[in-house]
């Protein structure tokens, strides 16, 4: 446990330029489960690439050599964040395009006599891609679906869906609707019991808290860099011995090459060498608060997770309490937090029972709260909890920049709308 003070989120505020564009004068921004601001390190890191060093990577001249470290950095420093080893870790263009790609790669290893076990509660990139892959395959499929009432996963029902055929489980680390974490290692070491591979999507955890990904357990985690503050990438770190399975889906000279076996378009060079630049805002936060510089990047990115949830939690509970404690809108997911059940996100989610959610939508924005009414990919989520994904839902999503005074400003423009 950190043992460093309160999150100073004024300091934070002053990391992140967007706060001082005119346009966000007047506005707060309650959209972040959709991406998050970059942090000012992200910002001067593209800036400079693209000015000095934007060609190809990886030859014996100043800037292209300059490109191929940068890259390589990003990936190491990476690696040391998640708990993970250099070579397991994948840039991809997004995540959808990373599980899309993924998908192809197990389609290749599994069998027909495989069983395959996914979730109603993932966003549509990471269950869509695996059902299409175990549909095409003829492999038994099994959802693990969610509570209708509260939209949340019980393990219990996962024990019951596990068997000795079962070889790949999907499941999110934390819903983009229902916010509340799952237990992710006790369902990688239920899976790993019958011999079953675990992918889990991170893209909704991320950005409240860097993982330990070898702590958890995971074969495959995934998450999207402009979720964390960051470059538009996408972030897979397969292990090592999963990734030694998966048939190469690159070009066939780098078979060889980790990274580039479930890649298989050339990557973004600048995003990838510049997706290392949150991190050392990670760092910088890290030292203001009283960090030890000497610390490992994996120990600063644990003590600066504590901050952000702290930070969130204390935000979080007057929203929640403003929202279920108004008849004229159901709180999709837990209404309190619970530390023992793992982390509730900050992902706010309504269904108004007496507005439209766009009308809705469209009254806060009007009131200065930058947010949006949808299914946000989570049709099979909203479906399972009896709400129309046609029709969606409105959501409220903030991070560690948020201050009381934004939420209380949120809670207010909810209270004048709907009462």
């Amino acid at each position: 446990m950190t043992s460093l003070p309160s999150l100073d989120v004024e300091f934070v505020r002053t990391q992140f330029p967007a706060f001082g564009s005119p346009e966000n004068d007047g506005t707060c921004f309650f959209d972040n489960a959709a991406g998050s601001y970059a942090c000012r390190q992200t910002i001067d890191a593209l800036t400079d690439f693209y000015t000095h060093t934007k060609v190809q990577p990886y030859s014996p001249f100043g800037p292209s050599e300059r490109a191929g470290e940068l890259m390589d950095r990003s990936r190491e420093r990476w690696a040391e964040a998640l708990g993970v080893d250099t070579d397991e870790v994948v840039f991809g263009p997004s995540t959808s395009m990373n599980t899309y790609v993924l998908a192809q790669a197990f389609g290749q290893w599994l069998s027909a006599d495989d069983e395959v076990i996914v979730t109603n509660q993932d966003h549509e990139a990471n269950t869509g891609s695996t059902r299409r892959m175990a549909e095409r395959l003829g492999c038994p499929m099994h959802e693990w679906r969610t509570n209708p009432d509260t939209g949340l996963l019980d393990v219990a029902d996962l024990e019951a869906l596990l068997n000795e055929r079962t070889r790949l489980v999907t499941v999110p680390h934390a819903s983009n609707i229902v916010g509340q974490e799952n237990e992710i290692a006790r369902i990688c070491e239920l899976a790993h019991a019958v011999g079953a591979r675990v992918i889990v999507d991170g893209v909704s955890f991320v950005p409240h808290g860097i993982p330990d990904v070898a702590a958890l357990g995971a074969d495959v985690y995934l998450f999207s860099l402009y979720k964390v503050y960051s470059v538009h990438q996408g972030v897979m770190v397969v292990r090592r011995e999963l990734l030694n399975e998966l048939p190469n889906q690159g070009h066939f000279f780098n078979d060889s090459v980790p990274h580039a076996r479930l890649n298989p378009a050339g990557p973004d060079h600048a995003q990838v060498g510049c997706a290392a630049a949150v991190l050392d805002y990670v760092e910088t936060l890290h030292r203001h608060h009283g960090g030890d510089p000497a610390d490992s990047l994996r120990r600063a990115c644990a003590d600066v997770s504590e901050l952000w949830q702290a930070h969130e939690d204390a935000l979080t509970v007057s929203l929640l309490d403003a929202v279920a404690g108004n008849d004229r809108l159901r709180l999709l997911g837990p209404a309190v937090l619970d530390v023992n059940d793992g982390h509730r996100c900050p992902t706010v989610a309504v269904s108004p029972t007496s507005i439209e959610p766009e009308a809705l939508q469209d009254a806060l924005i009007a009131r200065g709260v930058q947010t949006t009414a949808n299914h946000f990919y989570g049709w099979r989520c909203l479906d399972g909890m009896g709400v129309d994904p046609e029709r969606g839902a409105l959501r409220l999503s903030f991070v560690h920049y948020t201050t009381e005074a934004e939420v209380d400003r949120v809670i207010q423009a909810l209270d004048e709308i709907v009462g």
